[in-house]
């Protein structure tokens, strides 16, 4: 077995997500959850809030850490001596933009395999994006978060509102 990175934004953690990492973490000896730190798209949590929210929410298992990088996803995985990106699959859009991707990672780190996983089938069509969008229309979002995220989604949607 090997070690691996699951990268993405995380803002916020979803179930899907934690999904994805209990699955991959019995298929590796260790699992890095890397949050990017610079991020084209616009974040509504601080990396170190992300984080944060996400070791919490992965607390319960042993072989995975949570940590923040930036630059190339393959310069932190070789850095960390990973040699697999683990990347989650929902809805056929993923896929054309996941296989892009893997394809640019495998030319830049040819020694670096991207694996990826299909979403339990309650998890297809949820996104960070989706869920901060519903909750800041008043939606109840708290089966779609970690326990520990949910409420400090409510709170920061609704200061952003304020302002």
């Amino acid at each position: 077995m090997a070690k691996a990175i699951y990268p993405g934004t995380f803002d916020p953690p979803t179930n899907g997500h934690i999904d994805i990492v209990e699955r991959a973490a019995k298929a590796v000896d260790f699992l890095t959850v890397a949050v990017v730190e610079l991020s084209s798209k616009s974040t509504l949590f601080s990396v170190d809030e992300r984080v944060a929210m996400f070791a919490e929410s992965v607390a319960h298992l042993p072989n995975v850490s949570v940590q923040l990088y930036s630059g190339l996803t393959v310069d932190f995985a070789r850095d960390l001596g990973a040699s697999v990106i683990v990347r989650g699959l929902r809805i056929t859009s993923d896929f054309e933009y996941e296989s892009e991707m893997a394809l640019m990672n495998r030319r830049m780190a040819g020694d670096v395999e991207t694996i990826c996983l299909f979403s339990s089938l309650e998890f297809q069509i949820l996104s960070s994006s989706r869920v901060k969008e519903v909750a800041a229309l008043g939606a109840d979002v708290s089966d779609l978060v970690p326990q520990n995220v949910w409420g400090p989604l409510v709170e920061r949607l609704k200061k952003s509102q304020k302002n």
